[in-house]
């Protein structure tokens, strides 16, 4: 009995399929989901926003959105190799 080979490659998608994919994601993320991604507490981000150091973020009239692009972004600065690496201890020297 003959049996086809099995193909281990994953099925692509196709080319319309994605980039209508990409198009529906969000470009905008709210406090609640920003926070979420972090997997930070959104009152952590409110803080952020008067005192500093949290990602960047924009207005929209009352609302609050963060761009998921500066969100990696700013996760991505804070990316260290040990905590005594001197870039992680800089802003903690006053504590």
């Amino acid at each position: 009995m003959a049996t086809s080979p099995v193909s281990l490659s994953a099925p692509s998608a196709p080319a319309h399929a994605v980039v209508a994919a990409s198009a529906r994601a969000p470009r905008y993320l709210t406090n609640d989901e920003a926070a979420d991604y972090l997997r930070l507490s959104p009152r952590t981000l409110e803080k952020q926003r008067v005192q500093g150091g949290g990602p960047q973020f924009r207005k929209f009239g009352r609302r609050v959105r963060y761009a998921i692009s500066d969100r990696d972004a700013w996760a991505d600065e804070h990316s260290y190799s040990m905590t005594s690496d001197p870039e992680y201890l800089d802003p903690r020297a006053g504590r």
